[in-house]
Order: structure tokens, then sequence, then C-alpha cells
């Protein structure tokens, strides 16, 4: 006999190898019809899996936020049934579920289009129709090796290869079709239901390796309700029109090319942007910071002692001596993050406990290797400059330096508009990592007890996690999710304690009792990426940034060419102000002047004409709106400099 413990805490004894379905079943017909899988001591599991042991057991229904990934995981397996069944001797590679959807790769001579995919959902939803159940078949490594041999299925041999052999070989059938998967899935095919689509195709090399078969890949997503599909596919529709890359083309702030992937050409506008938030983080620092500036490329010996060339070394860049006839023979490494060089500075000089915490920060730009497939303009580069700081404290010091940090995030990101919701994640201890357990513990112990006081301190609007085993690998972190304008979460900030890297170059501090102490380092990032975080807020805004971070915060157009120097002189006097304004004086018709600079996201326009000029007086034009306000000169332009204060400076003058 097992003995099952129900959520509400009721204890069951059952025949070993009972399914749940069995369980379901004998407390009511109507829940076992209701249920799609099973959870036992927390794992889903399918509902007709044997229980062999005692365990808390949970039937999940298809509402709960478990079933999604079952719902993309068998709605993956049903676009490959389909595939294969409109084009006969297509071959399935690998399916899984990814986030807010799922994708399968397929192998075919002719490469699946866009204009494919209203046929392929077609036959899904005759798949799904016939609610076909999910059935689990273990069999022999030669048995299925030998099966999609004879399919035709050579990548599918080449994935039961790659089974470790202490694992099973699972099949998973849905009527007549069958594939390799390590599973859980739902009951059957039917319980998919409708709320699904297939969203493109792409490209793929098989097991992301250039060298072998170009695949296609067909992504597609699916939900439990049709009003949640739909509110997705709202908000990618209006992910496109937000596209930082297409925002950066009408409103000319960047652009990529080949001969330099992943690094940005910033044109004059951008570039504006991005020295505004460098310049607003400087005052934020300012009192409490030391800038500094450490060496853009180090000898290698610098990153093994770190422990980055061990464990970071794939997504390191490597530089030698200039050429054959030189004496230096040494191999560096670009920096791909800031800590080793902080390091230095700290140990340069005896540091006493009054010292600390030390707080050094760096607008430093650091280079790591990606992949060309995962760039992503702004949003995946491989060169970045990072608003980076390293706290070197007492340990004592560290909760209240982790606080503070907190603080300092929170207010910037209200800054730059993103009041909502935000969600702080505490990353534990990976597989890979450095330093000893008991180091680890007492690490992550205090930060738990910091994250609850960030929980306690942030009201109804911060929200709490833990992520497994996705701290760095010299320490545990929090990682801060922002929330912007259309609901999508980016994760920008993030603060690591770290007990390994002073240890590991030998840094210490003088104690009060004249001992020598390894302090800790808190590594700490506000923007993370500076590229990634202005792209994220050009989509937040939509490109209609506020005033004090629009590039061209103000053109001055004419209707006439009597107003040419009444123009001139009213550029003159908001440029003294400290707007960053233009003339338009082109002999063009308003309206044409009115659309060219509001696809270019130009927030205001003073448009002059021959009474203007006469009486003092703008129009004034603001994006997106279709009216405009007459206002005196004076008053305008202090309205609008007023407007033009980033609101750090505001509250230092309140």
């Amino acid at each position: 006999m097992v003995a099952l413990t129900f959520p509400d805490g009721a204890r069951r004894e059952y025949p070993q190898g009972t399914s749940g379905l069995d369980v379901a079943k004998g407390i009511s017909p109507s829940l076992a019809k209701r249920t799609v899988a099973m959870a036992l001591d927390g794992v889903v599991m399918d509902l007709n899996d044997p229980i062999e042991r005692d365990a808390k057991i949970e039937l999940i229904n298809r509402e709960d936020p478990r079933a999604l990934e079952l719902i993309r995981h068998d709605a993956a397996h049903v676009l490959a049934e389909a595939v294969q069944s409109l084009w006969p001797g297509t071959q399935v590679t690998i399916g899984p579920v990814i986030e807010n959807g799922f994708y399968y790769d397929f192998h075919r001579n002719q490469p699946f289009t866009p204009e494919d995919l209203p046929v392929i959902e077609k036959k899904m939803k005759e798949i799904i129709a016939r609610d076909k159940p999910f059935t689990k078949e273990t069999w022999s490594r030669d048995k299925a090796k030998q099966t999609f041999r004879d399919m035709g299925e050579t990548f599918k041999v080449e994935l039961v290869d790659a089974i470790p052999e202490d694992q099973q070989i699972k099949i998973y059938k849905q009527g007549d079709w069958f594939d390799l998967c390590r599973g859980p899935h739902m009951t059957s095919t039917g319980k998919v239901g409708n709320a699904f689509k297939l969203m493109k195709v792409a490209g793929a090399y098989w097991r992301g390796d250039s060298t072998k078969p170009m695949l296609t890949r067909i992504y597609g997503t699916a939900f439990a309700k049709q009003e949640e599909l739909d509110a997705y596919l709202k908000q990618m529709e209006e992910a496109e029109k937000r596209d930082h890359r297409k925002l950066g083309r009408e409103m000319d702030l960047f652009h990529f090319q080949e001969e330099g992937p992943g690094t940005v050409f910033w044109h004059a506008g951008g570039w504006t942007i991005f020295q505004e938030i460098v310049a607003y983080m400087r005052r934020r620092l300012k009192g409490d910071y030391q800038e500094v500036n450490a060496p853009q490329m180090l000898d290698k010996s610098l990153w093994e002692t770190s422990g980055h060339w061990g464990w970071f070394r794939e997504n390191m860049f490597q530089a030698t001596s200039a050429g054959d006839d030189t004496e230096d023979e040494r191999v560096y490494a670009i920096k791909p993050m800031n800590c080793p060089g902080h390091i230095q500075i700290f140990k340069h000089g005896l540091k006493s406990y009054r010292d600390l915490p030390l707080r050094l920060a760096e607008f430093g730009v650091v280079h790591r290797y990606e992949p060309s497939g995962a760039l992503h303009g702004l949003l995946r580069v491989r060169a970045f400059t990072q608003d980076d700081a390293h706290v070197f404290c007492t340990e004592e010091q560290m909760a209240d330096e982790c606080l503070k940090i907190n603080d300092l995030i929170l207010s910037t990101y209200d800054d730059f508009g993103f009041t909502g919701d935000l969600t702080v994640k505490l990353s534990t201890r990976p597989e890979k990592r450095v330093g000893s357990d008991a180091a680890w513990d007492h690490a992550e112990g205090i930060m738990q007890d910091v994250l609850k006081r960030i929980e306690a301190q942030g009201g109804n609007r911060i929200k709490t996690a833990i992520n497994p085993g996705e701290g760095a690998f010299y320490g545990p972190k929090f990682e801060y999710v922002l929330r912007d304008a259309i609901g999508r979460d980016w994760q920008c900030g993030t603060t690591q304690v770290d007990f390994n890297l002073p240890e590991r170059f030998d840094a210490f501090y003088i104690a009060a009792d004249g001992a020598k102490k390894t302090p800790v380092m808190i590594h700490r990032a506000i923007c993370g990426s500076m590229e990634r975080f202005l792209g994220v807020v050009l989509e937040h805004y939509a490109g209609h940034l506020p005033l004090w971070l629009s590039p061209k915060q103000a053109v001055i157009a004419t209707i006439t060419s009597d107003a040419d120097d009444y123009a001139r002189e009213v550029t003159a006097a908001a440029r003294k102000l400290g707007l960053r304004a233009e003339s338009d004086l082109r002999n063009e018709k308003i309206n044409y002047k009115v659309r060219e600079h509001s696809l270019a996201k130009v927030p205001v326009l003073l448009v002059v004409g021959k009474k203007e000029a006469a009486e003092r007086l703008v129009s004034i034009r603001r994006l997106g709106s279709e009216g405009q306000k007459v206002m005196p000169l004076d008053e305008a332009l202090k309205m609008l400099t007023d407007e033009a204060t980033p609101p750090d400076l505001k509250r230092a003058a309140r």
C-alpha cells in the first residue's frame, strides 16, 4: 500500500501501482474528467503513471498554472503530427516548450513559409478534435533506433544515441502517431483546446551547429483560454509597433552592420539619450560612490584567479601580441566584466575597517561573445556598457548595503517611468560554482533575510521569488524584473553578494583588532547594460520619450519665410535655457513639417508665422496630440524648461 496526502491534509491509502487517474476516479467521475495531470511531491507527472511510494499528491486541472506548460508541450506534438500528415517524408527533430509558447524543428527539402501556417493550424484543429489519448511506452534502445531508422527519421536516431545509458527511452503515442519524448503530457490531444496560434517560421541549424543541416523552425503559442491568447496576440501586435530597432530607424538613433556584429553604431540622437542616462546615474551616485576606470584588456592570469577563465571562457574575447616579432607573447582577455579590475583598485594601498563600506562605480565597456543568432538589436549585443559598481564592506554592513542598493534601484525605475509591479528574485547557487558550501549557506541565509525585508518595505508593488540554481558562479544574487507599459517583464538590475572573489585575490582590510579580514564584495548594477536599458525605455514609451530624455526636445517650425528671423531668435533663446532645440526654416508646407517631425518622435513643435512673430507668441503642438496651444514665448520656454528638468534634479530643487 502507498499513503497519499492530499492538499487539504487528508491522507488515504491505495494499492501500490495505483494511477493518478484511478485516484481521481475514486473521488468523483467529474474530477477525473477535469484532471489532466498530477504532481507527486511537487513534480508534475502523467496522470496514468503508477504511484509506487508514499507522497503528497495534487490533481492538476487544465486551468492550473502548471498545466500551461503541458498545453504547450502537447500542442508541439500536435503540430508535428499535423506537419507529417500534410507533408509525408518531413523529419521531425525536437520541439520544446519555451517562454510564451513552443517550437518544433523540421527537416524538409523545401522550407516552410508563413503561407503554410494557416493550413497547418487547420490540420492541428482536426487532430485536437479527434481527442486521441496520450499513452506512454518504454522501448529498448535498439527497438527505438531501428524503428526510427526504418521511418527515415535519422535525427531521431541521433537523439536516441544522445540519451544517457541509465535513462529510459520513452515513446508517447497519440493515436497512430508517436514521438520520442521525456514527457509528461496531458491525458489526450483534445485537452490542448483551440486557444493556440502558429506565429512564424525561421531557420535553425541542427543542434545549433552551423556545420550541420539547416532546419525549419515553426514557432507557436498556446493558452488555456481564448481570451488569454487574444490578450497575448494584442501584446505582440503592440510590441511590434514599439520595436526599438524600428524606432531607432525612425528617430535616427543608431544602426548595426555586419562589420561590427553585436556592436552599436550610435548616431547623434541615440548618443544623446545614452549620455542623458549616464549623467542621471552619475548624479544619483555622487557622494556615495567613487567613479573609477579599470583597463579594457588584462592578462589571462587575472581571469584565472577570478575563475572566469574556467567558468566563462567560452564567452570571452581573447587577444595576443601584435605580431610574430614582438617579445610580448602573453594572452589577454578583453574584459567581460569589471569586478577583477575593481578588486585591484581596492587592493592598491592598505584599507582599514574605517574605510568601509567602499563603493567603486564604473561605466565600463565590456565584451561578451553571443552567438550571432542570439543577437537582437540593443537588447542582446556583444559590446555594452554596464553601470557597474562594487561595494567592499564588512559582513555586518552587508544587509544594510543591499537594502540601500534596493532603494536606489526602485527610485531609479520610478524616475524612468517604470512605476508598476516589480519582482525581486533571489537566485541561489548554481551547479558550477566556486567557494565552499558553508560560504554559500551563509551568503544565501543573509540574502533570504534581506529579501523578506525588501518584500515588507515594498508593500503590494514588490513581489519576491526564488530562482534555484540561477546564481552567479561566485555568489547568490537578486534580480530585479520590471514591467513595462504593455505588461512585458525585463530583468535589469542585479545585486550579487560575493564571499569568494576577494578571498581568491587575497584582498583584505585591517579590522578594529588589528587583524587582517577579507571583505564582502557586493556586485551591483541598476540599469545593467546601458544599451539594453535604453532599448527597454524606447519600447516602454513607444518612442514618445519624456522631454528630459528626448534627443531633440523641440523644433521651431515656420509657416512662412516671414517668420524665419523670429524662429532663429526662439531657437537661440531655447538653447540658452538648455533645451535641445532646432529650427526648421525649409520652404515646405507646415503639415508636411508636422508629419515629418512626428514620425521622428520630436515631442514638441513650436510653430511660428507672421502673427506669432509680431506678437511674440508660439503655437505649441505636442507629439500624439491633434490640438495646439498658443502661448507667449517666455511663458512657453519656462514651461518647457521645467518639463525638461530630469526628475532627480527636480527633487533636489524642492
